[in-house]
């Protein structure tokens, strides 16, 4: 007992690092902005408390429902798409003819680039006028798209743009759980006489599962509060049709000063996350074994 009880306090000990990195990083900050969200603070002054005040006056903000919209939409297509896309790259990474660290490392790049780069590089593609994706429409006989300047395509632009950069931390992170699979159950499933469709449905869905829904659930909290994206894009516009949780808050604590309502906009993202981690790590918790 005693040596269990010194090997506690010796792990407890090695965690406290990490223990006050968490408080400093992520406890702090959120107990700040529970207090900023019930204040009136502004850049220039100390605020008084006002309760929900904040929370009231957005819920009755067209622009901000529209927010809402918009991240939800946001961040379900990005990370569905990322999640199809993801998962195909990596099944095709997986086979013999596809593994070559040069083809695993041209997948990587639109993740490791800086993201400002990779972003700044899809402003000039879809720019309306001089962006070269018109330019090879109009060459097409196509007619010009205008990608930023209107709401349905801004959307469909923002979303696109984050699943382009997205898809290969799926990719290589599902690829990792193909490897960890053991040959041995295809080769059963093979003598059973399992089909390939068969085989990936009973065998390699279920198994990739919990990997599979971690990564899903990093990129969740990573795609709602994407700012970089939207605000290089578009500035949530046009007429607020891609204002995001990010960019709104923003707008409202920094470009307008009004510290607490940025705190309220960025703490609704909070019942989002909590949602989606407690379905997924409760689904995880029930996840294959092998």
């Amino acid at each position: 007992m005693k040596i269990r009880q010194r090997e506690g306090l010796v792990a407890y000990t090695f965690l406290l690092p990490a223990l006050a990195i968490v408080l400093s990083m992520v406890a702090l900050p959120l107990v700040m902005s529970l207090y900023l969200c019930l204040t009136d603070t502004r850049i220039d002054r100390p605020g008084k408390f006002i309760g929900i005040e904040n929370f009231r006056f957005l819920w009755q903000s067209d622009v901000f429902r529209t927010t809402v919209y918009n991240s939800v939409l946001f961040t379900f297509a990005s990370v569905i798409l990322k999640l199809s896309i993801g998962l195909g790259v990596a099944l095709l990474l997986f086979q013999p003819q596809f593994k070559n660290k040069w083809i695993r490392a041209i997948i990587l790049l639109p993740w490791v680039i800086p993201s400002v780069f990779g972003i700044l590089g899809w402003l000039w593609i879809l720019d309306p006028l001089y962006g070269s994706l018109n330019w090879i429409l109009n060459h097409l006989s196509f007619s010009k798209i205008p990608w930023l300047a209107s709401p349905f395509w801004a959307r469909f632009s923002v979303i696109l743009v984050n699943t382009w950069r997205g898809v290969p931390f799926f990719a290589i992170g599902l690829l990792g759980g193909l490897v960890g699979i053991p040959k041995e159950i295809y080769e059963a499933a093979e003598v059973d006489g399992a089909n390939p469709f068969k085989k990936f449905w009973a065998i390699t869905l279920p198994l990739l599962k919990p990997p599979l829904l971690v990564i899903t659930l990093f990129s969740i909290v990573m795609t709602i509060s994407d700012f970089s994206i939207v605000y290089i894009l578009t500035r949530g516009g046009p007429v607020n049709a891609t204002q995001v949780f990010a960019t709104l808050a923003y707008q409202y604590g920094l470009s307008g000063g009004k510290l607490g309502m940025g705190a309220a906009i960025s703490l609704f993202m909070f019942p989002f996350l909590l949602v989606s981690a407690v379905i997924m790590l409760g689904i995880i918790s029930k996840g294959e074994t092998y």
